[in-house]
């Protein structure tokens, strides 16, 4: 009677370590973290091209994640307007994703702050999930070898803010 409890028990406690496991034979999708691989995406442009990330590859990127009605992300507009006059010519990348935003509202966003950064439009918001975006603005700094090296979560109080950070994924 003893053995039959336990292997009963054993046979319970591997169903449920296959349950947790998953049965899928899916791998997980990629998520955005320090220290990883940026995951690759292909998003329009607000001029309609379409742009991969994977087209930037052996080159510092920074990706802000926004939206037009968010505060802070407004806020910070200028300093990233500031860099990326001053750091494309670096090789600097810079990729302004807009959050769920029509084409239009950005544009005049754009226009009404005097930006002319690329954007991209992520209005069905698959890349903000695949970034684990959980608050407005989230920046990224992604070293020339693909790896997320920082993730910033709030605006920038400044341009030098900004700029220290690129520092370290430009050399």
């Amino acid at each position: 009677m003893n053995k039959t409890l336990i292997k009963l028990a054993l046979i319970v406690i591997l169903a449920l370590g296959l349950l947790m496991m998953g049965c899928s034979s899916k791998s997980e999708p990629e998520v955005a973290q320090v220290g990883g691989i940026s995951p690759d995406f292909k998003l329009q442009s607000l001029d309609g091209q379409s742009v991969s990330l994977s087209d930037f590859k052996g080159k510092p990127i920074l990706i802000n994640f926004w939206a037009s009605w968010c505060g802070p992300c407004g806020y910070e507009m200028p300093y990233l307007q500031e860099v990326y006059e001053e750091w494309s010519d670096k090789e600097v990348v810079l990729l302004a994703i807009n959050i769920g935003d029509s084409s239009s509202t950005v544009e005049k966003f754009m226009q009404d702050h005097n930006l002319s950064f690329p954007v991209l439009l992520d209005t069905k918001q698959i890349v903000s999930q695949k970034y684990n975006i959980m608050a407005l603005p989230t920046t990224f700094f992604i070293g020339k070898d693909g790896v997320i090296q920082e993730k910033i979560m709030g605006a920038f109080p400044n341009k030098e803010e900004i700029e220290n950070r690129l520092a370290k994924i430009v050399t």
